[in-house]
């Protein structure tokens, strides 16, 4: 199975490279995404965290943006996280970035401070266990209607899923622990 990458801006190499370390177990191999022909035969596309507004507009130029939705309406798995998140949630608190709606997840940009006030948090994933989650300028799931809650912090949602959509507010590709990516491929294969 093909998972892409989606390769804007972000942590795209963090993410292709634990595709690729999980290679050995399943059958997966990691494509970067830049353009509407990358798209093709894919079974799951990873969005990235970086800086949203950036992504969102060259997404929208591109013709990506549009293309992404139907394929995940389609069935298409997506995984977002931080600014991947804000990307696929039904309403980012941000005029400047427009949601997909992709999951029924309102969040707020930003949420837990500037970069300085990033950190590591230790968050307990449903039916995963402990998990080192890395937050940068993460943003915050104010409301998550219609998902299902995986994991949550100071009582706010930081992982979620609904249907074929995972999103959360962390950078799981920073940890080194493959279990998220696992769980992704898991939902591909089921």
């Amino acid at each position: 199975m093909k998972i892409g990458i989606l390769n804007i801006q972000g942590d795209v190499s963090e993410h292709f490279h634990m595709i690729q370390r999980l290679k050995g177990k399943y059958h997966v191999e990691p494509v970067n995404v830049k353009t509407l022909a990358d798209l093709k035969d894919l079974s799951g596309l990873i969005i990235p965290g970086g800086e949203s507004t950036v992504i969102y507009k060259i997404l929208k130029k591109s013709g990506l943006y549009e293309t992404i939705k139907e394929k995940a309406g389609s069935g298409m798995y997506i995984m977002g996280t931080c600014a991947g998140a804000i990307l696929v949630s039904r309403d980012t608190g941000d005029k400047t970035v427009e949601g997909m709606d992709l999951i029924g997840i309102t969040i707020k940009r930003n949420a837990y401070g500037r970069q300085i006030d990033s950190s590591i948090q230790t968050i307990d994933i449903k039916n995963t266990g402990k998990f080192e989650a890395v937050f940068i300028r993460a943003p915050r799931i104010e409301s998550a209607d219609g998902s299902t809650v995986l994991a949550s912090m100071d009582g706010y949602p930081v992982m979620v899923r609904e249907k074929n959509i995972l999103a959360m507010t962390f950078h799981p590709e920073l940890t080194g622990d493959e279990r998220v990516h696992e769980y992704f491929i898991s939902m591909i294969e089921s």
